[in-house]
C-alpha cells in the first residue's frame, strides 16, 4: 500500500484530503507543521509528500528543499498563488508538481494517483540506462551523470530528461507535460519552461548558452550532443 505524507495547517483540509486518499486505498499520515513533516520524512519511508506552502513554522518550500537535499521523494506543493515567480520558487526548491488552492478534490486525487503510478513505472522500467554524448541517465536507479559526475535531479526532471533522450527530435511543451504528468490535469506551459530552466542550471556549463538541452523555436525542446 502506498503511503503519503500530507502537511497542512488547516484541520478541515487535512481531514478532507486524508479521507479522499484513503478511499482510494492510499495510507496517509497528516501533519500540521513543517517541522513535524520533516521529522516524519526522516524517520519513515513515504511514496509522496504533499506540502502546503504556507505552513506555520517552516514554509512548505523550505521543507521541500530539505527533503530534496537528501532524498528523491516526490513532492507536490499546495499553493494559493500561481504566478510564474511562484512556480519558479516551487520548482527550484525541488517540487515535482503543484496544485493551486482552492483545488478540486477530484483533480488532487487524480494528480496524486498519477505521481504514485509514475513511481511504480519508474521502478519497473525495462530500459535501465540511456547515454547521449557525455550524459547518461538511469531511470530505475534515479541517477543522471554528466561527464561521470552525478547530478541530483527531482523525479520530474529525470522523467523529462529521459523523454528528451528517448528520440532524436524536438518535443513540444504539451508532449512533455502529458508525458511527465500522465493525467488530464496538467499544469500550463510555464511549468515546462521552468523545469527546462532548472535542468539547464544543473546540466549545462553555461545555462545561458545551452549545449545539452536545446530550444527548437516554434516547436519545443530537444537533447543535443548526439
Amino acid at each position: 500500500m502506498n503511503e503519503v505524507l500530507f502537511a497542512d495547517d488547516e484541520l478541515t483540509i487535512r481531514e478532507a484530503v486524508a479521507y479522499a486518499l484513503r478511499v482510494e486505498g492510499v495510507k496517509v499520515r497528516t501533519y500540521d507543521t513543517g517541522s513535524g513533516a520533516l521529522d516524519a520524512a526522516r524517520d519513515r519511508s513515504f511514496d509522496l509528500a504533499i506540502l502546503d506552502v504556507m505552513l506555520p513554522d517552516i514554509s512548505g518550500l523550505e521543507v521541500c528543499r530539505r527533503i530534496r537535499a537528501s532524498s528523491g521523494l516526490p513532492v507536490m506543493l499546495l499553493t494559493a498563488r500561481d504566478t510564474e515567480a511562484d512556480l519558479v520558487l516551487g520548482f527550484e526548491a525541488g517540487a515535482d508538481d503543484y496544485v493551486t488552492k482552492p483545488f478540486s478534490m477530484t483533480e488532487l486525487v487524480i494528480r496524486v494517483r498519477a505521481m504514485l503510478r509514475r513511481q511504480e513505472l519508474d521502478r519497473s522500467v525495462a530500459q535501465r540506462a540511456v547515454t547521449v554524448g557525455d550524459l547518461s541517465i538511469d531511470l530505475a536507479r534515479h541517477e543522471a551523470m554528466v561527464g561521470g559526475v552525478n547530478i541530483r535531479l527531482t523525479p520530474t526532471e529525470l522523467r523529462l530528461l529521459t523523454l528528451l533522450a528517448s528520440e532524436d527530435r524536438a518535443f513540444s511543451r504539451r508532449e512533455i507535460l502529458e508525458h511527465v504528468w500522465e493525467t488530464m490535469f496538467v499544469p500550463d506551459e510555464r511549468s515546462c519552461d521552468v523545469h527546462i530552466a532548472n535542468l539547464r542550471r544543473k546540466l549545462e556549463d553555461d545555462p545561458a548558452s545551452p549545449k545539452r538541452v536545446l530550444t527548437v523555436r516554434g516547436v519545443g525542446y530537444r537533447l543535443g550532443g548526439r
